[in-house]
């Protein structure tokens, strides 16, 4: 038989406990006191307290993570006290009056009766005294300079190399209009224009860019607003077209046009002006001026056209020989009128600018026919009355006097400015302002005595003649290059403001000191005496 090698004798527990779990416990052998196969047996529990949990109990500590107590309080916002006040003043406390008994009548009726008469005279002499004669009392800011308000263009006419060549200001003085058209030499009947109108009381207004702008076929020499309607303006086309606008409708502006007939200009149109018709003075006509010699009455009716009501021509041959002018051309009829202004005292009375540098006096009243060809659907007449010593070159702008009846200024390609008087031939002041033409002048329609003028020079002069008959009393630039000032206008209702246009295609709006628009003691009377002396 096999034998093996017998394993260290374990304890006698030892061995008997793996002969019972090898063999489950039915290898034991029972006996006394000992169960036979393993069973549950319950023994009692053996407890043995923890030192160390009764020492931290000791030690321990209890603890909060609330932060301390915040102190709080209770606040009302009602003030403590308050009071009332009324507006009412207090009752008025009695004048204490003195008794009779304590006047001195006596006495005070015996001055009395002694300064009387010293009193009267020296009211009388007050009464009589002419040293506040004219004195207005301006409560405005007194404006110490000349300065630029607005500086005003439209980039697309300037794109094109188009010049300002006129300036209005509607009924209101808000807004300001101007044309684009050339001066200068060439033929512009073809190239496009516009007429464009800024209104300076709009809020946020924008100098690059017109409330308003219109389209136009050919160059616009003159512009005028109508004297009561503040979106009606009418304007002169180098075409010889006398055309009529209303501003407020940006679709379709034109309202009127004389279209090309026979009663057409034949040569470009330089100025236009609103005339009241005779009978109804709240119905006006637009007169036109140009260098065909004609003088010509528009009345707009239906269909959007202008009908011509009454005409003149300016003709050699019927010109009151009054001084030496120069023998026309062989062949040459007519005279060109290059500007015209109407008197403000005499309604039919105007003077016209001609490309000869001679002013001419004429009339509405006119009645002898005019010594033209030229073909018309009314009869021409003739209005020269009289002719005053001639510019040394042709008259760009002439300027009647809103404050006497018989002066009046011209202008012109000599670079003078003459003042006339309408009772003799000659000037009575000649002022050289410009080497270059001068292309434009105007009264103040508040000064008498102010006056300004547009140079070649590219500035603006204003003279007054209370201070210097000579020299102007200040000189605005208002370009840069020296580019000519063509056109420029007072605002007859903010008359702190003139507005001035120039080659590059700006339009600046100056604001005058207080100097040019306050009018001082006897000015009219000074102006007055001025015309009279001279005229004798």
């Amino acid at each position: 038989t096999a034998t093996r090698a017998q394993p260290e004798p374990l304890g006698l527990a030892g061995r008997a406990g793996s002969a019972a779990l090898a063999t489950g416990g039915a290898a034991s052998a029972k006996g006394p006191g000992r169960p036979g196969q393993l069973q549950d047996e319950t023994l009692g529990v053996a407890s043995v307290p923890s030192q160390w949990r009764g020492v931290q109990g000791i030690r321990g500590e209890t603890k909060s993570c609330q932060t301390a107590s915040i102190a709080t309080a209770e606040a009302s916002a009602q003030a403590r006290s308050h009071a009332d006040a009324q507006v009412q003043t207090e009752a008025p406390v009695p004048v204490s009056m003195l008794p009779p008994s304590r006047l001195d009548t006596p006495r005070l009726a015996a001055f009395l009766r002694r300064v009387e008469a010293m009193v009267i005279r020296e009211l009388n002499k007050n009464w009589q005294s002419h040293a506040f004669d004219g004195f207005e009392v301006n409560w405005t800011e007194q404006q110490q300079t000349v300065s630029c308000l607005h500086t005003l263009c439209y980039p697309p006419a300037q794109g094109q190399g188009l010049h300002v060549t006129s300036i209005s200001w509607n009924t209101t003085g808000s807004v300001v209009a101007c044309a684009y058209g050339r001066l200068d030499d060439g033929d512009w009947s073809t190239l496009k224009s516009f007429v464009c109108t800024w209104n300076l009381d709009r809020r946020g207004l924008n100098p690059r860019q017109p409330s308003a702008v219109v389209e136009v076929p050919s160059a616009v020499l003159c512009l005028a607003f109508h004297p009561t309607q503040p979106s009606h303006i009418a304007g002169g086309l180098y075409s010889g077209e006398v055309l009529v606008w209303d501003m407020s409708r940006p679709e379709d502006p034109l309202l009127w046009r004389t279209g090309l007939t026979d009663d057409t200009h034949t040569d470009p149109v330089y100025q236009v002006v609103w005339l009241p018709e005779p009978r109804q003075s709240h119905r006006f006509q637009v007169l036109s001026v140009a260098t065909d010699g004609k003088v010509l009455l528009w009345q707009g009716v239906g269909a959007g056209r202008l009908q011509l009501t009454e005409g003149f021509a300016l003709v050699v041959q019927q010109l009151p020989r009054s001084t030496k002018l120069k023998k026309p051309a062989r062949g040459e009829i007519e005279v060109g009128a290059t500007a015209v202004a109407f008197s403000s005292f005499d309604p039919s009375l105007f003077v016209l600018g001609t490309e000869g540098g001679f002013p001419v006096k004429c009339s509405l009243a006119a009645e002898e026919a005019a010594l033209t060809r030229m073909p018309s659907s009314v009869p021409l007449r003739a209005p020269a009355q009289f002719t005053f010593s001639p510019h040394g070159g042709p008259i760009y702008s002439v300027s009647c006097s809103p404050f006497h009846r018989n002066l009046f200024l011209s202008a012109g390609t000599d670079g003078h400015v003459h003042l006339y008087s309408m009772l003799q031939a000659q000037p009575l002041i000649s002022l050289q302002l410009s080497h270059k033409y001068l292309f434009a002048v105007r009264w103040s329609p508040v000064r008498p005595l102010v006056f300004a003028a547009a140079s070649g020079e590219g500035d603006v002069r204003l003279f007054d003649l209370q201070k210097s008959s000579q020299k102007p009393t200040i000189s605005i630039k208002q370009t840069e290059d020296g580019s000519p000032v063509y056109c420029l206008e007072f605002n007859s209702q903010q008359t702190e403001l003139l507005a001035a246009g120039d080659a590059k295609g700006i339009v600046k709006v100056w604001q005058l000191s207080t100097e040019f628009t306050a009018q001082g003691p006897r000015e009219t009377e000074d102006l007055d005496q001025l015309a009279a002396e001279v005229a004798t």
